[in-house]
């Protein structure tokens, strides 16, 4: 069976090079953080939002714009590239932990609006923009954002529904929030276990 994407671990340095306006220390993208400090956008959605949206799955999502928000002691420090990333938490109905995702976020067209943040093995995780509010809106989410590649015809359709995001799990409005509510989210998710593999072949 095709195993659950590792939550942000390891991610490539190949990736690096294929986002040619990916965001570095030095880089920051002032679009997400204007004073240069790590930035957090967030949203819980009411049980109302959720019975009107019945194939909505994600209940919690959270953007984090900043330094490597896990802790996960038993692993050996990261040989990649230290720069500023971007990671997604979101927790589905009835879950009591977030599942996650991390990337280097950046502009493919500096004159453009849009932040496209990728992943290890030349993946999308999303792409970003602010509306008049501030407010993040997040779009372009794949429903086998957690799973591997290819995961749609090992698992077949009904397991890969029930692993998958929902088909309205997309287009999030995210409000702005202190960096330390990104934080403490984050710290809900078990330590990653240093053993990952994650296979970025399709079928």
């Amino acid at each position: 069976m095709t195993s659950k994407t590792t939550k942000g671990a390891g991610l490539g340095v190949a990736l690096l090079a294929a986002l040619a306006g990916t965001a570095l220390a030095d880089d920051k993208l002032t679009e997400l953080s204007q004073d240069g400090k790590d930035a957090c956008f967030g949203r819980v959605y009411d049980a109302a939002h959720l019975k009107a949206h019945p194939n909505q799955k994600v209940a919690r999502i959270f953007f984090y714009y900043g330094s490597y928000p896990v802790s996960h002691p038993n692993e050996e420090p990261s040989s990649g590239p230290s720069g500023y990333n971007g990671f997604v938490a979101t927790t589905v109905r009835g879950a009591k932990k977030p599942e996650w995702v991390g990337g280097w976020c950046g502009k493919d067209d500096p004159q453009s609006s849009e932040i496209r943040c990728g992943m290890e093995c030349d993946r999308t995780m999303a792409s970003l923009n602010l509306d008049e509010k501030g407010r993040l809106i997040i779009s372009g989410v794949q429903r086998n954002l957690y799973l591997d590649a290819g995961a749609e015809d090992e698992l077949g359709e009904k397991e890969f529904t029930r692993q998958a995001l929902g088909t309205e799990d997309d287009g999030f409005r995210l409000d702005p929030m202190p960096a330390q509510t990104c934080k403490v989210e984050f710290a809900r998710i078990d330590p990653i276990d240093p053993h990952w593999e994650h296979r970025c072949v399709s079928g």
